[in-house]
């Protein structure tokens, strides 16, 4: 009976060293049979997160969008913005577009500082996005449109404008809550869910 037992615990010592070898890890194979100490555990392989990059990584592919698409969006947020100083008839459309203007001006900054981190180019403030590229961009001949108005019928293509403008930015920032690695990015895209989703509500109220 001794003469067949001892085959098989060389055997299933073989087997283990190739467990620990294929895991990154060569301790089973220097084991002695039988070890004298509990083997050291096998590493197991980290599987890769979105975009093809470790759930530890900086950042990914998905990051890198979400900035190069959100800063021209967020550009001409602003530009909308600047229309309404002396064209809004209402004071609460003036203000909101003060607001929009002065909250995603510094997040423009923000993001254009992760590109320069990441070794990424930033967009151009030069070069005009196609506005069908992204959701809710306005296309030029409806920027042209909007800033020849003024009064009331600037105040309703405004809010009318702002509200697609808005949907667009937050399911941009879905996408990157959904498959974004990098912290910063992903608080930034919470935070335009909650708040551009608020003003969404808003601009609804005031269009009546």
């Amino acid at each position: 009976m001794k003469g067949r037992v001892l085959p098989a615990a060389l055997l299933t010592a073989g087997l283990l060293a190739g467990v620990g070898g294929a895991y990154g890890s060569a301790a089973w194979a220097r084991a002695p049979s039988p070890p004298a100490a509990p083997a050291a555990p096998a590493v197991p392989v980290v599987p890769a997160g979105p975009g093809g990059t470790t759930p530890t990584a900086d950042h990914n592919d998905q990051d890198v969008m979400f900035a190069r698409m959100m800063i021209p969006h967020h550009r001409q947020a602003v530009e909308m913005g600047r229309l309404a100083e002396g064209r809004a008839a209402d004071a609460r459309v003036a203000r909101l577009a003060q607001r929009i203007e002065a909250a995603q001006a510094p997040e423009i900054r923000t993001m254009s500082g992760w590109l320069t981190a990441w070794g990424e180019p930033a967009p151009m403030e030069s070069h005009a996005p196609a506005h069908h590229a992204m959701p809710g961009m306005m296309s030029p001949e409806d920027m042209r449109r909007l800033a020849g108005l003024s009064g009331r019928a600037f105040d309703r293509a405004f809010l009318t404008m702002m509200i697609r403008h808005h949907e667009g930015a937050v399911a941009m920032a879905r996408d990157e809550l959904r498959t974004g690695v990098y912290e910063p990015a992903r608080r930034l895209a919470a935070s335009i869910v909650s708040s551009q989703s608020a003003e969404i509500t808003e601009m609804k109220s005031l269009l009546g």
